[in-house]
């Protein structure tokens, strides 16, 4: 008898840390969910944001609107959705978390400037992780985006340009 009140005592104690680990995997997500809305990730990187009907079908499966940056090019925002061919699904944890707070991709480019990389390093690293599991929580979607594009390159999409206002610094090359 005491041998199984000590294999139940055991178990009991293994299913409550089992729940707790799952409950702090649900919060980890629902902080990145939580962070991700805040941040404004979905103006971009969602379809229809910029003209006011958002596809939340297709939340943070990549943008409809390209950003010219003069002298660099024009970017569109990529699919964040955890497929595997268009969005970021080959990417660790790791890999999202330097791409949102240093700018550098797991192919060692570095993201266009108009994704705010520069404000992101200040996050936590728990918040930080807490984004990458949230990504990675979500369906993945099947979203190619066309792009980047040279500064001399055709665009095939509609474009807000970034333009240097005065006593701003020189567009990169000028």
């Amino acid at each position: 008898m005491r041998f199984r009140t000590m294999w139940l005592g055991l178990a009991g104690a293994a299913a409550v840390a089992a729940f707790a680990g799952a409950a702090r995997a649900d919060s980890q997500v629902d902080r990145g969910k939580y962070l991700v809305t805040v941040m404004g990730c979905g103006d971009c990187h969602t379809a229809g944001s910029f003209l006011g009907k958002p596809d939340m079908a297709h939340l943070l499966a990549g943008g409809d609107v390209a950003f010219e940056v003069p002298g660099l090019g024009t970017f569109m925002p990529r699919n964040l959705t955890p497929d595997n061919e268009t969005g970021l699904g080959n990417w660790s944890a790791e890999e999202i978390v330097t791409a949102i707070t240093t700018g550098k991709r797991p192919d060692g480019r570095i993201l266009a400037p108009s994704m705010p990389y520069m404000d992101f390093a200040a996050l936590t690293k728990s918040d930080a992780l807490a984004i990458a599991a949230y990504l990675k929580s979500l369906p993945p979607v099947k979203n190619a985006i066309p792009g980047p594009w040279g500064p001399s390159e055709k665009v095939t999409t509609l474009v807000y340009r970034i333009v240097p206002g005065e006593g701003m610094p020189p567009p990169p090359g000028k």
